[in-house]
């Protein structure tokens, strides 16, 4: 009877890669993977919540735009109860506001990225429209309206 020998060697490796099969299984567990994103999210936090509000605060105002102006009549005085229409082009919507004894008006917190059209009427009187481009570079636009 012959006796095989076997090699140590080649057990060892056997044996190893068996545990290194077993460590990777055990690295890609749900608990594990769980755990792996935890850490990113520790160390990463620190850096975006310190950018964040800097962020936050360059896009509000990069994202708003102000209208506003004065209602006048032919001869130069304010008109009082005028109503102002901004049309959104757009989003197809509409604000208006009613305007006071000193014919002022003013709509905030406007997309950028929307054109806009605005006038004013009172008994039937229309002013002409006035169109704004989002193509606009600045954020604040005064708009005089006459009511002929």
């Amino acid at each position: 009877m012959t006796m095989k020998t076997i090699c140590p060697s080649r057990t060892r490796k056997k044996t190893r890669s068996k545990e290194t099969y077993t460590q990777s299984m055990n690295r890609h567990t749900p608990l594990a993977l769980l755990r792996g994103a935890a850490i990113s999210v520790a160390l990463l936090l620190p850096f975006s919540v310190a950018m964040f509000p800097t962020q936050m605060a360059a896009q509000r105002q990069a994202a708003s735009r102000t209208v506003h102006g004065k209602v006048t009549e032919k001869g130069g005085g304010p008109v009082k109860g005028a109503v102002v229409h901004l049309k959104d082009l757009r989003a197809l919507s509409q604000k208006s506001f009613i305007t006071p004894e000193d014919g002022t008006f003013r709509f905030g917190q406007l997309n950028t990225n929307s054109d806009y059209e605005v006038w004013a009427e009172i008994d039937g009187k229309k002013s002409s429209v006035k169109r704004i481009s989002s193509f606009e570079a600045k954020n604040t636009f005064e708009i005089s309206l006459t009511i002929d």
